[in-house]
């Protein structure tokens, strides 16, 4: 590694992170898979495509008896997670899994059981590496483009994220609105779901979309109201809450 890791706070002081001062950079997107996440979730609870740990941390950060694992298949990036995990002293309640999540045998050789978690968060690489202008960063372009081209690859990360579900385990990702169509098309027939628009804005149109999707599941798809991130120049109340990691998304 090439560059000197920073250590930045994060979720209002809670957490702090070190991070790579270039390439992709942990914000809104983590603290929002942290916070909706279940208050009583108990069990193992996994981050998927973990980066440098963010949203699990946070997650743990705010749910304080549960045991969590951040699964990373970058070494570098992993390194940096473990690093988070002893900067926040959660080493006792966690631990960084170095694997190629889309690998079955890569899981099972670093102690992941497929069926063994309550709950899985992922924040999956929104960008089609066909359909898309990278960025020449490498971090950058690993943690946002999926490792292969193709409507896909989507289907095959949330595959996996379902494998290490145990039955009635909830699924919570947050995606680009736009990326809509194709999970419900990997998730309707698997899960029941919850939709949550995310919206910069009252009057904007949803940029961002958090899926809840309860393994097994056989209820109809429900809509919940939408998050609304700003009002003017400044965060929402609600919006500053979550950031602060004083509230949790309730739905």
């Amino acid at each position: 590694m090439t560059e000197t890791a920073e250590a930045d706070f994060f979720l209002g002081q809670q957490l702090r992170l070190r991070q790579l001062p270039h390439g992709h950079r942990a914000g809104t997107d983590a603290v929002l898979l942290a916070a909706a996440a279940p208050a009583e979730v108990q069990g193992l609870a996994l981050d998927v495509g973990a980066g440098v740990g963010a949203a699990g941390l946070a997650l743990a950060r705010l749910r304080r008896d549960v045991t969590f694992g951040l699964i990373e298949n970058d070494p570098a990036t992993a390194a940096l997670a473990r690093e988070n995990l002893a900067l926040n002293d959660m080493a006792a309640r966690g631990r960084v899994y170095e694997a190629d999540v889309l690998d079955p045998d890569s899981r099972r050789a670093v102690g992941l059981a497929d069926g063994s978690a309550t709950l899985v968060i992922t924040n999956p690489p929104f960008l089609d590496p066909a359909r898309s202008r990278l960025s020449p960063d490498a971090n950058k372009r690993a943690a946002h483009a999926m490792p292969t081209p193709g409507p896909a690859a989507l289907a095959e990360w949330l595959g996996a994220c379902l494998d290490l579900l145990a039955r009635g385990g909830l699924l919570i990702l947050i995606h680009r609105a736009d990326a809509l169509s194709a999970i419900l098309a990997s998730l309707d027939t698997q899960a029941a779901l919850t939709l949550m628009p995310i919206q910069p804005r009252k009057d904007s149109a949803a940029k961002r979309i958090l899926v809840r999707a309860q393994k097994g599941g056989r209820a109809p798809l429900t809509i919940a109201p939408a998050l609304i991130l700003h009002e003017g120049e400044r965060f929402t109340a609600e919006a500053d809450a979550l950031h602060r990691g004083t509230a949790l998304i309730n739905w």
